[in-house]
C-alpha cells in the first residue's frame, strides 16, 4: 500500500485585533431610522411629498418605498411611523371611499377621507403608531391639506409635516413659506425641505418622491442623485 505524506496546514491568516488606528464601530453606532413627510396648498391643487425610506426595527427594508399614497383618484395621504399599521389604515380607508363615492354617484372630499382617516387613528389610538398628512383636491374646497398626527386629532393647515424628521426643518418653514405661492414654487419649497430634514436624519434611501394634486389629476416626480436640492443628495445650499 502506497504511503501518504502528511503535510502540515499553512498557517491562517491573523485574525486578532486589527492594528491600532481610525476605525469605526459600526456595531455600537445608532441606526437613524427617520421618515418626513410633507403636503402644501397652492391656488388650484396641493404639492406633497416624502423620504424613501423603510424600516424594520435597525434594519433597511426598503430604500425606495413610496410614502405618497393615494386612497382616491385625487387624495393622497402620507405614512409616517408603522408602515404596516399606516398601509392597513390607508387600504380601509380607501375601501370605504370607493363605496362612499359610489353611493353619491361623485368623488368623494378630501375632508371625508380626513376624517375617517381620523375616527380610525382615534379608535385605535393605543394600538396604532400611525402619522397622517391627507391632501387632494375635489370640486367643492379645491387643494385640502389635512394632518391627523398621532392620537387622532384633525387639522386643516396651509401646509403640514410629519415624520422624525420633520423637527429638524421647522424654523426653515416658517422663515421660506410664503401664503400664495405657486405650483413651481411649492413644489421647489417641498423638495428644498425634505433634502435638509434628510440630511439630519438621515431619513433618506436617496430618492425625493413629489406628486402634484390639481383638478386635471396627478403627476408625480422622483428626485434622486444629481436632481436632488444640493446638486448631490445632500442639503440644499
Amino acid at each position: 500500500m502506497a504511503a501518504v505524506t502528511v503535510r502540515a496546514a499553512a498557517a491562517e491568516p491573523w485574525a486578532g485585533p486589527c492594528p491600532a488606528g481610525p476605525q469605526r464601530e459600526w456595531t455600537s453606532e445608532p441606526v437613524s431610522t427617520g421618515t418626513t413627510i410633507m403636503a402644501v396648498e397652492f391656488d388650484g391643487g396641493v404639492v406633497i411629498g416624502a423620504d424613501s425610506r423603510t424600516t424594520t426595527g435597525s434594519y433597511v427594508a426598503n430604500r425606495v418605498t413610496d410614502k405618497l399614497t393615494p386612497v382616491h383618484d385625487r387624495i393622497f395621504c402620507c405614512r409616517s411611523g408603522s408602515a404596516a399599521d399606516t398601509q392597513a389604515v390607508a387600504d380601509a380607508v380607501a375601501y370605504q371611499l370607493a363605496f362612499h363615492s359610489v353611493e353619491l354617484e361623485e368623488p368623494p372630499r378630501v375632508r371625508t377621507a380626513a376624517r375617517l382617516f381620523q375616527q380610525t387613528c382615534y379608535r385605535y389610538r393605543e394600538e396604532l403608531s400611525a402619522g397622517i398628512i391627507v391632501a387632494g383636491w375635489d370640486p367643492r374646497r379645491g387643494g385640502q391639506v389635512y394632518v391627523v398626527p398621532m392620537g387622532g386629532l384633525l387639522l386643516r393647515q396651509p401646509f403640514a409635516v410629519g415624520g422624525s424628521g420633520s423637527s429638524y426643518i421647522y424654523g426653515f418653514l416658517d422663515a421660506a413659506f410664503r401664503p400664495g405661492m405657486s405650483r413651481p414654487q411649492c413644489q421647489e419649497f417641498v423638495a428644498r425641505a425634505l433634502a435638509l430634514a434628510m440630511a439630519r436624519d438621515g431619513s433618506s434611501g436617496g430618492v425625493i418622491r413629489l406628486a402634484a394634486i390639481t383638478q386635471a389629476g396627478v403627476e408625480r416626480r422622483v428626485l434622486a442623485g444629481p436632481d436632488l436640492p444640493g446638486g448631490d443628495g445632500g442639503p440644499p445650499a
